[in-house]
């Protein structure tokens, strides 16, 4: 089948500079609304990768996200956010840039052309076949991430990708190929747009329902968010107070005590 590279194809839109603000803005909207139908249509292929996902998680492995410039800082942005909304160890989800730490802020040139770090880059971090790899490039062709995976492949470690054009070398190499088609972009390649938003919901619906499915949810809530700031403090508490029915002041000594929702909860209504 060919390849065709619908991330770098023409605007649908012209003479964007002759737009008043709010077509701009109306325009883009409008593209956007087109990203969660487009999410829709891979819900299979993401359903296989998060039943691998949380496969290897349950037996002790770790997820990788693996990517370069936006990709790469979805996948961090993703990754960091674990340990505090479900409890987490920060080892448990990992996010690699190519050009490392520095390019989350800026970017690195030629980094992602590399076709040797980003396999250099998952061996520092003592990769293993307990883990998955989860590449992701909106183009599907960024050396630093096929050849990762290529890598990981041969080294019998579980890979999937996330990728948002049809056939590419990226969806081909990984064993369990998420697809989102979201077309030509607003400004013509700038894939951090349509592109960006379907990895960053593609990302969310991964973790989220792979902390669910490991008990890191009870209910709707975040029972084992960490407790880091006042207005976590706060949820905390109401949290508690709905489970259990005390006071504000009852349920903020329970959590002062246990440090924990989860624990508080359960303490209170089973005594432990």
């Amino acid at each position: 089948m060919t390849f065709i590279k619908t991330t770098e194809r023409d605007s649908h839109y012209n003479h964007l500079e002759k737009m008043s603000v709010k077509e701009l803005l109306t325009n883009i909207n409008t593209e956007d609304k087109t990203v969660p139908l487009a999410v829709e249509k891979a819900i299979p292929q993401i359903e296989l990768l998060v039943h691998q996902i949380i496969s290897q998680l349950k037996k002790g492995g770790r997820l990788f996200y693996i990517g370069a410039g936006t990709s790469g800082r979805l996948g961090i942005l993703d990754a960091s956010e674990c340990p505090p909304t479900f409890g987490v160890p920060h080892e448990m989800v990992i996010g690699l840039i190519a050009g490392g730490d520095t390019a989350i802020r800026k970017a690195v040139e030629f980094a992602e052309d590399s076709v040797t770090q980003g396999w250099e880059d998952l061996k520092d971090h003592n990769i293993s076949s307990n883990d998955i790899v989860v590449g992701i490039a909106a183009s599907g062709t960024t050396p630093y991430v096929i050849e990762a995976l290529k890598t990981c492949n041969s080294n019998n470690i579980i890979t999937g990708c996330i990728t948002c054009n049809h056939n590419s070398s990226l969806s081909t190499t990984a064993q369990f190929p998420v697809e989102v088609v979201v077309g030509p972009e607003f400004v013509t390649g700038s894939s951090r747009m349509k592109a960006g938003t379907a990895q960053k919901l593609v990302l969310n619906m991964i973790t989220t329902s792979a902390m669910v499915q490991l008990d890191k949810v009870k209910g709707n809530k975040m029972v084992d968010m960490q407790l880091s700031n006042d207005k976590l403090v706060d949820r905390g508490i109401k949290m508690v107070m709905k489970a259990t029915g005390v006071t504000y002041q009852q349920a903020q000594k329970l959590l002062e005590k246990h440090k924990s929702v989860r624990t508080a909860i359960n303490i209170y209504k089973h005594g432990n």
